[in-house]
């Protein structure tokens, strides 16, 4: 037997206390998580900016900084905790079956008693139920986050008009598009229950691509409006970086985040082997110079030169094949459905008040879900992983432009874009290795030996 097999026959136990096991990973995970962040907000009362920025951030600046980030550390722990008490609720009180018969009852007396739905109807029903609560659930987080901590330190530029336009819009594209892929990935789970594996991982890579291909042409200029970047020193700037390093460049854009925060960035879209679209933020190019911004995208073209777009994408589909390689251990097991609520009879109990559910076939989402939360040791774990390969990767894209001669230009564009961010100055190490997808910029600006022009002279 193989290694998943035998896995699969030891989780084949009636005895299992599949919620208790759910609950306490959930626990551990927040006890975890907390302690992270007690230990940054320890390192934010520090007075002491690091040697290499001394220089460079003005004790004004720098407290302004700490008290955003403490700000944040503080939210975050709320959040963490109301977050829990959802989680906990959920299973304790059994809120998973009854809210699939409060959606099954919906779809039923939309349909009609004549037609006979299929289980995966059901499971769109429920998570798009689900999704409507989840979003009423999250409306005071979100509130607060934009309309009280942002707004407390100047970054927030949404209205109320406009934040409920966002939600709206990301919930009618949720259904729009998430409703058939979702259907599509609960189709192969049906069609193909004994070798779903191959299938369900070529299905999530078509998915990925057609992802980076189409969201950033249809899906993001429904939330914000992409010009056209003017003729001029900018525009000549990077065009003449691109040609000096046969950067596919096909449009350059600037997109108006100024009207939802004063947060900067750039970035670019598109496949490894396709034309590269780069999008700038318009509050970057207000306040950053030609040759700053030149810089940062030297540092972002590095990572294509380095393919490092290609390898992360790699990565994802080894650790999306590891996951469903884990899930054929548990997607048929009775006892792990039945602890949730869950039975697999003849028939849909669509009773609003049925203590239980009775599917015809296995609720595969809901056993999906239920799976992610058994996963999440694994997944901390693999989030350290992840954030230490795209570290190694973001040294690398700094190294290849300090290469083509912008390490100046790139320090001193990452000093500025932490000042107008108000990014954390100081972090534990831990702490960072866990949240931080890029090194502090203590690390970036040592890593290129930058050197104050403050201290030299």
């Amino acid at each position: 037997m193989s290694f998943f097999e035998n896995l699969e026959f030891a989780l084949d136990r009636k005895d299992i206390p599949w919620k208790s096991i759910i609950l306490s990973i959930s626990i551990a995970q927040f006890v975890f998580e907390t302690y992270l962040t007690v230990r940054q907000y320890k390192v934010l009362s520090g007075k002491k900016l690091p040697p290499v920025l001394e220089n460079e951030i003005d004790q004004e600046t720098f407290e302004k900084t700490e008290k955003y980030s403490k700000a944040k550390a503080k939210f975050s722990i709320i959040v963490s905790i109301y977050s829990l008490l959802q989680n906990a609720a959920v299973l304790h009180y059994d809120l998973m079956p009854l809210i699939w018969n409060r959606a099954a009852f919906n779809l039923d007396g939309i349909m009609g008693a004549n037609h006979s739905l299929s289980t995966i109807a059901y499971s769109l029903a429920y998570l798009w139920l689900t999704s409507y609560m989840s979003a009423i659930l999250d409306l005071p987080v979100s509130f607060y986050s934009h309309f009280v901590l942002e707004e407390k330190f100047g970054f927030n530029k949404l209205t109320i008009r406009l934040w409920i336009t966002d939600m709206l819009k990301g919930h009618l594209l949720g259904v729009a598009i998430g409703g058939p892929v979702l259907y599509l990935f609960l189709w192969i789970f049906d069609r193909f229950q004994s070798n779903f594996l191959m299938y369900i991982c070529i299905f999530i890579f078509v998915v990925q691509i057609l992802a980076m291909t189409l969201i950033p042409v249809y899906i993001m200029p429904l939330f914000n409006k992409f010009t056209p970047l003017e003729d001029g020193e900018l525009k000549s700037s990077i065009e003449t970086l691109a040609k000096r390093v046969n950067f596919p460049l096909d449009k350059i854009f600037v997109v108006d985040g100024s009207k939802r925060s004063s947060h900067s960035n750039a970035y670019f879209t598109g496949l490894p082997f396709t034309s590269k679209r780069i999008v700038l933020f318009d509050t970057l190019v207000k306040d950053s110079t030609v040759e700053e911004i030149t810089a940062v995208l030297a540092h972002e073209i590095g990572h294509w030169q380095k393919n490092h777009i290609l390898r992360m994408l790699t990565f994802s589909e080894t650790h999306l094949f590891v996951i469903f390689s884990l899930f054929t251990c548990v997607f048929h097991n009775l006892s792990f459905y039945n602890a949730f609520g869950f039975y697999i009879g003849e028939a849909v109990s669509s009773g609003e008040n049925a203590p239980h559910v009775f599917t015809p076939t296995f609720p595969i989402l809901i056993g999906f879900m239920l799976f992610n939360d058994l996963l999440t040791p694994l997944e901390c774990g693999m989030q350290f992983v992840m954030n230490l390969i795209s570290r190694f990767h973001e040294y690398q894209a700094d190294e290849y432009a300090k290469d083509l001669g912008y390490s100046k230009h790139l320090c001193k564009a990452l000093i500025s874009l932490q000042v107008k961010n108000l990014s954390t100055m100081n972090v534990d190490p831990l702490y960072s290795s866990y949240h931080y997808s890029h090194p502090t910029l203590a690390e970036r600006l040592n890593a290129l030996d930058y050197v104050s022009e403050k201290k030299e002279k």
